[in-house]
C-alpha cells in the first residue's frame, strides 16, 4: 500500500502549488520558434510550511519526520490530498459506445469554458457512478496500487451515447523532491520547517 501524507495543524500560508510543464523550443536560422510538447498533462509541484510541530504528546514532529524518513527521501511515492482539489461531483468521464466497459477517472480543474481536464489515477472514495445521470451498480474503482490504477469498470458495457459521470475524491501521487529536509526548534518541544517540496508522478 502506497503512504497517505499526514494532516498535520501546523500548516501555514503560503502554501506554494506549480504546474509544470515539459516543451522543447526549437529556434531556426530564421529566429522562428517551433515548440515540441513532451506531456500531455502538467505534473505539480508543491512547497509546503509549518509554523509549528508540537513534538509533546501530539507528536505532530515526529509524524513527519518518520514520514519522511519511511519514504527514504525522493525514494518512495506516497499520496498526498489538496486541501483545495481533491474531490469532484458530476464528473464525465467518458461515453458509452456499447462495447467499452473500462473509463479513466479525470477532473476538471476550472470552469467548462477554460477548463483543463486531466486523468486521476489514486481515487480516494469513489461514491456514486452515474449512467445518463441514473446511479450504476456492477462498476468497480481500480486503487493506485493496481495495474490499472484510477479505473472505472463496469460489468456490462454502458450503451452507446450514455453519458459516465462519478463522484469521487482523490489524490495525488507524489514524491519528494530532496533526499534532505531542515527542521527547526524554535521554542521548547515546537519545531518548524520551510519548504517541503514534492512532485506529483504519473
Amino acid at each position: 500500500m502506497t503512504a497517505i501524507f499526514p494532516i498535520l495543524p501546523g500548516l501555514g500560508y503560503d502554501v506554494v502549488r506549480t504546474p509544470m510543464w515539459s516543451t522543447n523550443i526549437q529556434t531556426a536560422v530564421s529566429g522562428k520558434e517551433t515548440g515540441v510538447g513532451s506531456q500531455s498533462y502538467p505534473r505539480w509541484q508543491w512547497s509546503l510550511t509549518y509554523n509549528f510541530l508540537r513534538s509533546d504528546s501530539t507528536a505532530e514532529f515526529q509524524t513527519l519526520v518518520a514520514f519522511f524518513n519511511s519514504q527514504q527521501g525522493m525514494l518512495s511515492p506516497f499520496l498526498y490530498q489538496d486541501a483545495e482539489d481533491n474531490a469532484v461531483t458530476g464528473q464525465l468521464i467518458g461515453t458509452g459506445d456499447g462495447a467499452t466497459t473500462a473509463f479513466q477517472l479525470a477532473r476538471r480543474f476550472g470552469s467548462t469554458a477554460i477548463g483543463f481536464i486531466e486523468p486521476m489515477f489514486a481515487p480516494n472514495i469513489v461514491s456514486h457512478v452515474y449512467i445518463n445521470g441514473v446511479a450504476a451498480s456492477g462498476w468497480t474503482a481500480s486503487p493506485y496500487d493496481s495495474a490499472t490504477p484510477g479505473v472505472i469498470t463496469f460489468a456490462s458495457a454502458p450503451a452507446a451515447g450514455a453519458a459516465i459521470t462519478v463522484d469521487f475524491s482523490f489524490y495525488f501521487p507524489c514524491r519528494f523532491l530532496a533526499d534532505t529536509q531542515d527542521f527547526s526548534l524554535f521554542m521548547s518541544r515546537l519545531w518548524k520547517t520551510d519548504s517541503l517540496k514534492f512532485i506529483s508522478l504519473k
